[in-house]
């Protein structure tokens, strides 16, 4: 693994290489400009770039859904087919074009970040860098094209918090990510990129190993293979369908899940936590110090034997709903040994030492609740953190900061109510991790909810992670 080259060392006013990647030897033309106000813009290229990506979505969706009609017409039809692909990827172009104009970005005198942008509706968005939660540097398939890259920035707050630039020189997108960085730690922003230092990666073949492993998976898989055998003695090999389905599903959540976290890599920089990771698109994700709200050490049953584990956080704004509604599973490491895990929570949650917390466990009643996972069932704190635990199948450890708490409940359901249990929990921000402490006394689960809310609270007023590096 090399270190990036540290941003700011070319030109701003040279022209970019394209397609480095793949030795296309192609140049780009001038670089996006700065207006009179200091107000930048993206590169002017940016919509043929998306113009590129939105082709084959419209060839797949004209010969999908009107190629019968187009075949009828016979060879006139297949260059009518070309034609509204053509068509569509222009209408496209023009669009992001029409976008390009009016987008402008720059960094105001309070040094919070600023975007207009808008076609038909204007918006102006001002994200505070002091609750700046992670920068992202991403490379789509087809902005490697043209070595261009998005970057999005991610701020803590309700609603829609993160900005999106598509798309910049590699170059400039690097050297932008080590501006907000600098801004939001309250450090000069001249100084170019941080240096940053491997401190774990991912071998393909484990990556590959450990998605075939989990639980799921193989209960998926488990689930094909009894499908076959009953459909083949039973009524021979015309029920199969299904078991393409059953089969073919997990398979396919594999191979996306392999292709999304390819050469996983973590390293460690004055900014933060780096990931870099992905084969068709790759990313950059920077979490800088003090911004993981809450995380989650889980175990698969057949991971044990390798000893594997896999780190899930929750980071303001990242990891909830994306434009299409799914919710995204953002991972500190997809596989590590329990060696590395321990380490990279060191790192994230400084202190943190789970042999010594002292568990609170669920009474021995809450095995008519919970009869398989039950033993497994307790919660733990410190003067830092608040921890729960469960899954007897796939095991669970969640923990999350008092600074970091968004609100405690308790909750007591009507078999709970009978068995005087009670379930508490610790709110994150919308994220994977949920910390819950299930099936507790129910007199001990009020109590551990009354200490809990002081805690947040006292937690919160000595937190000092808004400007990190200024205060080292």
């Amino acid at each position: 693994m090399t270190t990036p080259d540290p941003a700011g060392a070319a030109d701003p006013s040279a022209s970019s290489s394209v397609g480095d990647d793949l030795g296309l030897g192609l140049r780009l033309p001038g670089r996006g400009g700065v207006d009179a106000a200091g107000r930048r813009q993206v590169h002017p290229i940016s919509p043929l770039v998306h113009g590129v990506t939105a082709l084959p979505i419209a060839a797949v969706a004209v010969f999908a859904f009107g190629m019968g009609a187009f075949t009828a017409l016979g060879p006139r039809g297949i260059l009518g087919a070309i034609g509204v692909v053509i068509l569509l990827t222009g209408l496209v172009t023009a669009w992001q074009y029409l976008a390009w104009r009016n987008l402008r970005y720059w960094f105001d005198d309070d040094g919070d970040f600023r975007v207009d942008s808008g076609v038909l509706t204007k918006q102006q968005r001002r994200l505070q860098l002091s609750r700046l939660q992670s920068v992202d540097v991403a490379q789509p398939l087809f902005a490697r094209l043209f070595a261009m890259a998005e970057v999005t920035v991610e701020v803590a707050g309700a609603g829609d918090s993160r900005v999106k630039l598509q798309f910049v020189p590699l170059d400039d997108a690097r050297a932008l990510r080590s501006e907000v960085l600098a801004r939001a730690a309250g450090l000069r922003h001249d100084v170019g990129e941080a240096p940053e230092a491997p401190i774990a990666s991912v071998a393909p073949r484990d990556l590959a190993l450990s998605l075939l492993m989990r639980s799921v998976t193989a209960g998926l898989l488990l689930l094909t293979v009894v499908i076959v055998v009953v459909t083949v003695l039973s009524s021979g090999w015309g029920g199969l369908g299904l078991a393409l389905v059953t089969g073919g599903l997990p398979i396919i959540i594999v191979f996306a899940e392999f292709i999304k976290y390819f050469n996983f890599t973590v390293s460690q920089s004055p900014d933060g936590l780096r990931l870099k990771f992905g084969l068709a698109k790759t990313e950059t994700r920077t979490v800088p110090p003090g911004r993981v709200q809450a995380v989650e050490v889980v175990e698969p049953l057949l991971w044990r034997r390798q000893g594997w584990v896999r780190l899930r956080v929750n980071i303001a704004g990242v990891g909830g709903q994306d434009s299409g509604g799914n919710r995204e599973e953002t991972l500190l490491i997809p596989v590590a040994s329990h060696e590395v895990a321990e380490d990279l929570l060191r790192r994230i949650l400084p202190g943190l030492s789970l042999e010594t917390l002292p568990w609170e466990c669920a009474p021995a009643r809450s095995r008519r609740r919970a009869p398989i996972q039950w033993g497994r069932l307790a919660v733990a704190w410190d003067a830092a953190v608040f921890a729960a635990r469960s899954g007897r199948i796939t095991r669970r450890l969640a923990v999350i900061p008092h600074a970091r708490t968004q609100s405690v409940r308790l909750t007591q359901g009507p078999w709970e109510r009978a068995l005087a249990l009670a379930s508490v929990h610790v709110d994150s921000t919308p994220g994977p991790v949920k910390v819950s402490g299930r099936h507790l006394d129910a007199m001990t689960a009020r109590r551990i909810v009354d200490e809990q809310v002081v805690r947040a609270g006292q937690g919160r007023s000595a937190d000092r992670t808004t400007r990190w590096a200024a205060e080292q």
